[in-house]
């Protein structure tokens, strides 16, 4: 949007006589972990407009708490902000309470807010379902919470929705608390026995992040126990590739470590092993955001 005009067309927006069968969750939810999703009381609520889309999300991501309207329109235009953005927000909160129903979007003396428990927001019930089983960590509770939260996740964080703030900021927060949930689970699952239940994930996420060396190496143990060490060789060598390819140096110490003992046949230290070193489960920070799905493709059967 260029700076000077008052605001663009705040578009039009369409409700849906559709229903979901069964129990109906009332009131209002947001869907944001994936493809955006909008709903009162079950009915779906199309919105046609981006910017209304991006400012519902933005206050969902802070349901029951004020955004000041400086961090509203930050996050709304970045750095091309309108000259009346303020009028600009206030006309897209008109927007959506015609959309959502008056009742949902407050004004604020500095600020709007979302009138929606936190839970009725996937992102928040994410997070607070993590948080849950991060307190639970040991006990047969831990695997079920995790199991829930990543039940949420449907796609992309904020699929459909522009927003710098949104793509920079949260997205990338809320995919690395993810792909650690998967890790941990994969944990779990690899003591319980049921290591040939998370290969199929594991090797889907590798291909997604082949330089996140933490979910790599739970890939190579999980095949390990279950006596697939020949895909686990043929998976270390893209791995390989692939870092070696996009950062110019070789595999982590625990990644050459399991590489060594599955040519020595040793058996790899399962999920839990005591750390030594700089730890069996390390992965280097900034990896999540790196996805490479197509720099090598899955091994062969």
């Amino acid at each position: 949007m260029r700076r000077g005009t008052v605001c663009e067309e705040a578009g039009e927006v369409r409700g849906s006589a559709w229903e979901e069968a069964g129990e109906v969750r009332r009131g209002l939810t947001v869907g944001v972990l994936g493809v955006m999703e909008v709903a009162v009381d079950g009915r779906p609520v199309p919105l046609t407009t981006g910017k209304l889309r991006t400012l519902l999300v933005v206050l969902a991501m802070s349901a029951s708490a004020t955004v000041s309207m400086k961090r509203l329109a930050e996050a709304v235009w970045s750095d091309a902000q309108p000259r009346y953005s303020r009028r600009c927000l206030q006309i897209y909160a008109a927007r959506l309470r015609e959309a959502l129903g008056r009742e949902w979007i407050e004004t604020r003396q500095d600020g709007l807010l979302l009138r929606a428990a936190p839970d009725a927001v996937d992102a928040l019930r994410f997070e607070r379902t993590l948080d849950r089983a991060a307190a639970e960590r040991g006990s047969p509770r831990e695997r079920e919470l995790i199991q829930q939260a990543l039940e949420l996740w449907r796609g992309q964080p904020f699929e459909g929705v522009s927003s710098r703030w949104l793509e920079e900021i949260q997205a990338p927060r809320l995919t690395e608390r993810h792909l650690t949930a998967l890790e941990r689970r994969a944990e779990l699952d690899i003591l319980a026995g049921r290591a040939s239940d998370t290969v199929p994930e594991l090797s889907e996420q590798v291909t997604r992040h082949p330089l996140r060396e933490s979910l790599c190496l739970r890939l190579l143990v999980a095949l390990d126990r279950c006596g697939r060490q020949a895909e686990a060789l043929r998976w270390y060598g893209r791995i390989r590739a692939a870092i070696a390819r996009e950062l110019g140096v070789e595999p982590n110490r625990d990644l050459r470590r399991a590489h060594a003992d599955l040519l020595a046949g040793r058996p790899l230290d399962p999920p839990g092993a005591p750390a030594t070193g700089q730890g069996r489960w390390g992965h280097r920070p900034g990896q999540y955001g790196l996805n490479r799905s197509n720099l090598f493709g899955r091994p062969s059967r």
